[in-house]
């Protein structure tokens, strides 16, 4: 049987603030440079950036709780005027945290 995908568990946060100013601006990035750049893109970014930040606050470390806090809270986000969704952003704040990581999301090493 194979073995299970460990937990990737980011270090303690020692500033959550600044992580968040981190993720907002990687994640507007993100947004702009995937289809076209549009307000309601910092809207997402700062949404995302509220869940994620209180996650760090709270001492949440683990990728995955801290993913799915996302993609649970921004369910409640309209996303209407854009083409993302709360699994596309969930999914781009992982792939970015990640990358901060140094860990290669596609193949996980």
């Amino acid at each position: 049987m194979p073995e299970p995908i460990p937990a990737i568990v980011l270090p303690a946060s020692l500033n959550p603030q600044q992580e968040g100013e981190w993720l907002r601006d990687k994640l507007l990035t993100w947004l702009n440079a995937e289809f076209i750049p549009e307000s309601v893109n910092r809207d997402i970014a700062h949404r995302a950036t509220q869940v994620y930040v209180r996650q760090r606050m709270e001492g949440e470390n683990d990728l995955g709780s801290l993913v799915l806090a996302i993609l649970t809270e921004m369910q409640g986000f309209d996303f209407s005027k854009t083409f993302f969704s709360e699994f596309a952003v969930a999914n781009a704040v992982s792939d970015l945290l990640l990358e901060s990581l140094g860990i290669d999301r596609c193949c996980g090493q």
